[in-house]
């Protein structure tokens, strides 16, 4: 029998449609797939065949009359919506409370430690857009040296830096020194690097890196990898979770390079996980309203979805899912609170199946340590009895 290997890729920010608790997170109406499906660059033929469009409360595309895969449509248990607290939820850790944001800025004990350590004062501190951030901030960093600092609805605290004001090495040191400052009251998700380049208004580079917090037990990658199972992190997957349970790490510049590297993993002999983020939806394209773009993106890797398919071998299980949402048509250009799609692809996958709506992400991280033969504590079910047609 040959080596049973999981590849999960996640759809950053591809929500689809707005969860009951939305109206909380000032979400209603949100729904990111039908947004982008409006656009005329929309098309999604081969994930129609697989079943998306089956998935329950999906209001976008036509119903597949025979789905080839799996499909369902995963919940958010835990009390957020942003990138961290959703993958945590995936590899089965539910967040009970959200993760701290801050809506007026940083307080002033917190950037004060952060400028003498760094040695370097802050500009904005205030929640702001990326591209209008380095835009109205950018001139007075060159002049000045001083880090923008900024944040979003999410929890987050960003450092950009002009990579010839601020080498990206010295803006990396930076955000470790705003990791470990940021612990407590003050533990954000994520510390982002954000470096950018060129002349007014500037572009932002590829070379963004996270901090995330360690979560704070043990998730399906520290299960699998105790139990001597391959656990390989495509894109920001690592940085999510601050490297626990990855065994090999990948950094991505795009949803492009995202899906070559998961390729080249698939030609490889391994047991275990390879968890893919492809992050362009929500960078590129959810947070910068660019409904085209964001359909454009969809397309592409609904094109490249058959050689995701033709790789697979006959033990192994394709996962697509999501994070959160990030609507490109609503007023706003944060996270949306929406259900997320789950497509299950492989040789052994039952056609056709319905999962309907999972209860939580988790159910994922439950899924697939049974089916690696892995011990571990989730707050998910396993639906795996359900997607196989074998054993």
């Amino acid at each position: 029998m040959s080596a049973k290997r999981v590849f999960l890729i996640v759809l950053d920010s591809v929500g689809i449609g707005e969860m009951p608790d939305a109206a909380l997170y000032g979400d209603e109406g949100s729904n990111t797939l039908a947004a982008a499906a409006k656009s005329p660059h929309f098309s999604m033929p081969n994930l129609k065949k697989a079943g998306l469009f089956n998935i329950d409360g999906v209001s976008c595309g036509l119903r597949e009359a025979r789905p080839s895969g799996t499909f369902g449509r995963m919940a958010e248990r835990s009390k957020g919506k942003d990138t961290t607290i959703g993958h945590w939820e995936i590899a089965g850790l539910v967040s009970e409370q959200p993760l701290p944001t801050f809506p007026q800025g940083f307080p002033a004990e917190l950037l004060d430690a952060f400028a003498r350590e760094t040695g370097r004062g802050v500009l904005c501190n205030r929640p702001y857009s990326g591209t209008e951030v380095i835009r109205d901030f950018g001139r007075e960093h060159e002049k000045t040296g001083a880090l923008i600092v900024y944040t979003s609805a999410d929890s987050v605290f960003q450092i950009a830096a002009h990579e010839v004001v601020v080498p990206v090495e010295e803006l990396y040191r930076d955000c470790e020194i705003a990791r470990r400052l940021c612990r407590g009251p003050w533990g954000v998700g994520r510390v982002i690097a954000r470096p950018f380049a060129g002349a007014w208004p500037y572009e932002r580079t590829p070379r963004r890196h996270d901090y995330s917090l360690t979560p704070p037990r043990r998730t399906m990658l520290d299960y699998l990898k105790e139990a001597g199972r391959e656990v390989l992190a495509v894109g920001k997957i690592n940085d999510i979770f601050a490297g626990s349970g990855v065994t090999q790490a990948v950094r991505t510049a795009g949803n492009a390079e995202g899906i070559e590297r998961t390729l080249e993993f698939m030609e490889r002999d391994f047991s275990g996980l390879c968890f893919t983020n492809l992050v362009d939806y929500d960078m590129l394209y959810g947070h910068r309203n660019d409904v085209d773009g964001y359909a454009r993106a969809l397309a592409y890797f609904d094109g490249q979805f058959p050689r995701l398919l033709a790789a697979l071998r006959k033990e192994d299980l394709l996962l697509i899912t999501a994070d959160h949402g990030c609507d490109p048509s609503t007023p706003s250009t944060d996270h949306s609170r929406e259900y997320t799609p789950l497509v299950i692809a492989g040789p052994g996958v039952r056609a056709g199946v319905n999962l309907g709506t999972r209860d939580t992400f988790a159910d994922i991280a439950a899924t697939i340590l049974e089916y690696l033969g892995a011990e571990g504590q989730t707050e998910g079910t396993s639906f795996l009895s359900q997607i196989l047609d074998r054993p």
